[in-house]
């Protein structure tokens, strides 16, 4: 069942980022985001999106060109261990929500890697895209620099 999605729709502070998703089958990865990441949906198809926490997916099928984009095809990714992009989740507990999604079904890659200034692991959806979780542990100490006293 959808909701209604007023910010996606008409974007409170006049726009909203989204990630488009071109899958090989709209329904399988639907479901995928919406059974393991919790996703809600926001429309079926055609093309479905769902909210995600403070983001939305946006899934649609392969095909094209389309008169505003006359020589773009879309297509889903052809070789799942070639990385061309990849969705970023950041949370406070990557360890919990590894353990939740891996008991909703999805498969990661590793477990979760500490790397010093992050905690990260990888899942793919259905055709490939890479997502990855992590959490900062450090990092945001490296961006905000030393401060002066």
């Amino acid at each position: 069942m959808a909701i209604e999605a007023p910010d996606y729709f008409r974007p409170e502070d006049g726009m909203v980022l989204t990630h488009l998703l071109i899958v090989r089958d709209v329904d399988r990865s639907r479901e995928f985001y919406r059974r393991v990441l919790g996703a809600t949906v926001v429309r079926e198809r055609q093309p479905a999106i769902l909210r995600f926490h403070n983001s939305y997916i946006v899934i649609n099928d392969e095909g094209g060109p389309t008169d505003d984009k006359p020589t773009v095809r879309a297509q889903a990714p052809p070789d799942p261990d070639v990385l061309s992009g990849a969705m970023n989740v950041r949370v406070t507990d990557v360890r919990a929500v590894y353990e939740q999604w891996r008991s909703r079904g999805g498969e990661f890659l590793t477990e979760p890697k500490d790397h010093g200034v992050e905690i990260r692991c990888y899942l793919r959806d259905p055709d490939g895209y890479l997502i990855e979780l992590g959490q900062g542990t450090g990092i945001l100490a490296e961006v905000a620099g030393p401060t002066s006293g």
